[in-house]
């Protein structure tokens, strides 16, 4: 009885909840940094990762697409309005634990049935009222009588309400709302980095299409020239037909792939303007002029290990929703307590309007309401096993959430190096190809080699070049894989409390 009345007074007076308290978990760093050095091409430093890192390829195209984009598109219109309605669910939660008041008037037209109350009454009616002469009741109320005529009842006043929060529950549900409405601003900001992410590597596979575009282009011009000695040579008698049409076969291939990559740079030109919320062929006018895919920036700044629990807003948002499903855990504890409320009424009632603003049809009702929870037919041990199997699986998803960040830097990190170093060796293996078709073409022209050598040497050059081209975009693609593994694209707030 002791401890009870204890438990009773620390929940009163100090504020205890039941539940378990919520501790942030740490994750650890596998690595103190992400920088490497490499011989040539961009090299990661252990600097801040700069919120509008598409910026570092100086693009003026792409940043005036990654502005649209974050002001425009759809998806993240919607997970603003998924925060608005975070915030409405907060403010509700707020009003738990704080009294009520309403106000109310009413008016009805009565009449007491002799077969009902009445007839509890006794054999004669109430007394003649002064005001009309008569009893408002009528006659007898005894049974077998007519029971009153019909009359007027005003009343006008207001009830107030307060459940006290004994064990917490109304803490407890408001911070649950808080931890969901910062889960909620986290995942708007999650989806700010996937779709700026999205927006880049788009942007740099449509830039990649049109230079692979402009290697084929280049590529025919010089299968073509062959084409023109291969011909030159047959009508000087110095080679067969065979020459001239192996190059012409080989023009018509180059000549098929044209299409699909003109096919390729209007899907991703439309794919740009979905992502800015934009109609079909919005963004022909901008993107016209086909450029090179951009250049990677000598500096990659990548921040530290230690960091990016803060800078992954997927992270956070995975905390704030075991934060708040730790928080469920003591509602669903305290529906088993008893709750206490204080309830109230006053007003006035009278037969008459003009009796309402009269003292004396004064009416009002105080006390305490005690509801205690008896049989419930297992529905309460059943929300509190849901709660906790809620906690544990929130728990599992965020350490997923976690290693997932990690793989996702470390497989980021991997790609950047590596295509970079192919990058390297495709560019030589490309200078190589175009001195090995100048030699070819000579030697061919000047009868010293058969047309298979120059054949070989253009579709060497072709793989090189194209391959190289998309070695390129692979690059630009690798760094912004990165960006988005490392939870750039946005600012984190200070004190990790987004408003």
């Amino acid at each position: 009885m002791r401890k009870s009345f204890l438990f009773l007074a620390c929940s009163i007076l100090s504020g205890c909840a039941l539940g378990p308290n919520f501790k942030p978990d740490v994750p650890g760093e596998p690595a103190d940094s992400y920088a490497a050095t490499r011989p040539t091409g961009s090299q990661l430093v252990a600097q801040p990762v700069p919120p509008d890192w598409w910026d570092s390829f100086n693009d003026p195209i792409l940043s005036a697409l990654e502005q649209q984009a974050v002001e425009q598109n759809l998806d993240l219109q919607a997970a603003a309005l998924r925060v608005a309605e975070s915030r409405a669910q907060l403010r509700i939660a707020g009003a738990s634990g704080l009294p009520s008041a309403s106000a109310n008037a009413s008016y009805m037209r009565e009449r007491a049935s002799p077969k009902g109350i009445l007839s509890l009454l006794g054999s004669q009616s109430p007394a003649p009222d002064s005001a009309n002469g008569a009893s408002p009741f009528g006659s007898t109320t005894v049974a077998g009588s007519n029971g009153s005529p019909a009359y007027d009842l005003f009343q006008l006043g207001f009830d107030a309400s307060w459940e006290i929060d004994l064990w917490g529950k109304a803490r407890r549900l408001r911070e649950a709302a808080r931890a969901d409405t910062q889960s909620a601003i986290y995942d708007r900001e999650a989806a700010r980095v996937t779709l700026t992410a999205e927006v880049a590597k788009t942007y740099m596979a449509l830039r990649g299409a049109e230079a692979k575009l402009e290697v084929i282009r280049s590529n025919r011009d010089t299968v073509a020239r062959g084409l023109m000695i291969a011909e030159h040579r047959e009508a000087e008698g110095a080679a067969t037909k065979y020459d001239t049409a192996t190059a012409a076969a080989q023009l018509s291939t180059i000549e098929a792939s044209i299409p699909s990559l003109v096919q390729q740079i209007a899907t991703f030109s439309n794919a740009l303007a979905l992502l800015i919320a934009a109609p079909p062929h919005a963004l022909d006018e901008v993107l016209s002029k086909p450029a090179e895919v951009p250049v990677l920036p000598d500096l990659v700044p990548v921040g530290l290990p230690s960091e990016l629990a803060e800078r992954r807003p997927d992270i956070a948002s995975a905390e704030a929703a075991l934060h708040a499903a730790t928080a469920r855990i003591g509602v669903a504890k305290a529906n088993f307590y008893p709750s206490i409320s204080l309830t109230g009424s006053f007003g006035t009632q009278g037969l008459d309007i003009s009796n309402i603003p009269g003292w004396g049809a004064r009416q009002y009702l105080v006390g305490p309401v005690m509801k205690l929870p008896i049989f419930q037919g297992g529905r309460l041990r059943g929300e509190l096993e849901l709660t906790k199997a809620d906690q544990q699986i929130a728990a599992l998803h965020y350490r997923e959430t976690v290693l997932k960040a990690w793989h996702e830097v470390d497989d980021a990190l991997t790609a950047f190096k590596t295509e970079q170093d192919r990058r390297d060796a495709l560019s030589n293996a490309t200078e190589q190809s175009r001195v090995a078709v100048a030699v070819a073409e000579r030697r061919y022209r000047e009868g010293a080699t058969a047309y298979l050598s120059v054949l070989i040497a253009e579709r060497s050059l072709l793989s090189n070049e194209a391959d190289l081209a998309d070695s390129r975009t692979a690059s630009a693609s690798a760094m912004i894989a990165l960006y988005k593994a490392l939870g750039g694209g946005w600012t984190p707030p200070t004190g990790k409390r987004p408003s």
